[in-house]
């Protein structure tokens, strides 16, 4: 048989190996040696002079040399991989870089140990995954039985993976400290603080809408609440107190459940023909210790790219779906409260990601799109293996009729999601949210101080009544309305008594806003 497939995709066919998330690099033979670059995999044609022995180990190999990482094609390879293999290339090859970072991915994947003596003593490191490639861990362990650093992100429980990129291929990463330094610099820090304000409950107001409960008014107030009050300050969001803490902050002592789940959970909805399925979260049997590893990956790697990082534990959460109820809102308190206890941005500042996802059908549709990323997948790997059948009711309360047959598989996707999509989707959506509603709203509120100042050049006035003046003549195309004529009839009824300084406050207004160029864009 001619060998077509080269590396890990070679591997996977050699062990009959199925994923849930595909693998990104999949190599070929070919004429001549190629690269072609889509959205979800990259097309590597190989010459013949790269072609490894077809087995386990020169295919594997070959991957680690030149292939995108894949840890759940890893947990998948290792749990049924004859562990011999391993050990005759170690016997073969005890110094080599590719074999020691195979048996230790295979310790470390299974927690199994290899029939194999430790590398010698006069070996030098290598780390397990490339730091300038991937979010790594940013104080790795030396693991001394392979001479390897240990700087995978996360413990075995709960390793999500973010592929970065050479350096040089990373203008997609946002600097986020740049970019609200340039906002301080055009509008002033005291402006931008102000403008947080209302920033905090648009994002309070913009999250619920993101899960159509935007009416909830006094839930509304009391997530900007918690926004303005935790974000950036509390040390441990993550743990058991933490998110007591924001599920308290959050829901209010009225909710009717609070506390970890420990029940199945599924995210769907319900149609003419029953139930339908668009995720289902890992068992509660095994989120707490998967909860566990998040924190840990949190932990291990501050320091490293915040962007990437903030991306992964924000979504994470998502996926894992750990709370009895309030898991959307802290996956979207964690996104701002990471940029500021990364000190990327202040914590006063609030960056108002959800006013984004919420502003524009658009907007909602990438959001879905990217938590779509993982969950198509997952359910496509594992459509008919779950049902609606016996009730059950569980130690939270909960009473469910959902069974899902495929745990222990699913467990090697969701203990190693890939969330590369994840980290390039906050990072654009952070760019626009800065430099376009933070700039708007920021901009609205400088305009709005330049045209009550032009107004009080004229008449004395309480600001709450300059607002309305202001706001109504820039809704109704500089024109007086009937309303306003109403509101303020000394100024703007005829015969009022300031009725002659009309036409000024009006050009008075107007000429404020254009001294930014802001009349054009409103």
């Amino acid at each position: 048989m001619t060998v077509t497939s080269l590396g890990f995709t070679r591997v996977a066919e050699m062990i009959g190996i199925e994923l849930v998330q595909p693998l990104f690099s999949r190599s070929q033979l070919g004429p001549k040696n190629r690269a072609e670059l889509h959205l979800s995999a990259e097309i590597l044609t190989w010459t013949a002079q790269y072609l490894p022995a077809d087995t386990f180990r020169g295919h594997f190999e070959f991957g680690l040399k030149y292939e995108r990482l894949n840890f759940e094609f890893f947990s998948r390879v290792f749990e049924r991989i004859n562990p011999q293999e391993i050990v005759d290339w170690l016997k073969d090859s005890p110094t080599g870089t590719y074999a020691r970072r195979t048996a230790f991915f295979y310790e470390w994947f299974t927690g199994n140990t290899l029939d194999a003596p430790d590398t010698a003593p006069n070996v030098g490191y290598v780390d397990a995954i490339d730091p300038n490639l991937y979010l790594a861990a940013t104080h790795p362990e030396n693991a001394r039985r392979w001479k390897v650093r240990h700087n995978l992100p996360g413990p075995r429980s709960y390793c999500p993976l973010v592929y970065l990129g050479p350096e040089e291929e990373r203008s997609w990463v946002y600097d986020v400290r740049a970019g609200v330094e340039r906002l301080n610099t055009t509008y002033g820090t005291d402006l931008l603080l102000r403008s947080s304000v209302w920033l905090t409950l648009k994002e309070s107001r913009a999250s619920f809408a993101i899960e159509h409960e935007q009416s909830q008014n006094d839930r509304v107030k009391r997530f900007a609440a918690a926004i303005g009050e935790l974000s950036g300050r509390m040390e441990a969001p993550l743990g058991d107190e933490g998110l007591a803490t924001l599920q308290n902050a959050i829901l209010g002592s009225a909710a009717l459940r609070l506390g970890a789940r420990k029940s199945p959970v599924f995210m769907g909805q319900t149609s003419f023909h029953g139930q339908v399925v668009h995720y289902i979260a890992p068992p509660p049997n095994v989120v707490q210790d998967m909860l566990q590893g998040l924190r840990e990956f949190e932990s291990r790697t501050r320091g490293d790219n915040t962007v990437a990082r903030t991306a992964a534990v924000s979504f994470a959460f998502v996926y894992l779906h750990p709370l009895s109820d309030g898991n959307g809102r802290v996956h979207r308190f964690l996104l701002n409260h990471l940029l500021a206890a990364d000190g990327v941005v202040s914590p006063n500042l609030i960056i108002p990601v959800s006013a984004t996802i919420a502003g524009s059908p658009a907007g909602r549709a990438e959001y879905d799109r990217v938590l779509e990323s993982f969950s198509k997948p997952l359910m496509r790997r594992y459509e008919g293996q779950y049902d609606f059948a016996e009730t059950q009711t569980y130690s939270d309360g909960v009473t469910s009729d959902f069974h899902f047959a495929a745990d222990p598989d699913a467990l090697h996707a969701w203990r190693y999601p890939d969330l590369t999509a994840h980290a390039r989707y906050l990072s654009e959506l952070i760019r626009t949210t800065v430099e376009l509603e933070m700039a708007r709203e920021a901009a609205t509120l400088r305009d709005n101080d330049a045209s009550r100042e032009a107004i009080k050049q004229w008449v004395e006035m309480p600001d709450t009544d300059a607002d309305r003046i202001i706001a109504s003549l820039r809704s109704n195309g500089w024109a007086v309305s009937g309303k306003l004529r109403r509101d303020q009839p000394e100024i703007f009824s005829p015969g009022g008594r300031l009725h002659h300084l009309q036409d000024n406050i009006v050009d008075a207004v107007k000429v404020a806003m254009m001294r930014y160029g802001g009349l054009e864009n409103r």
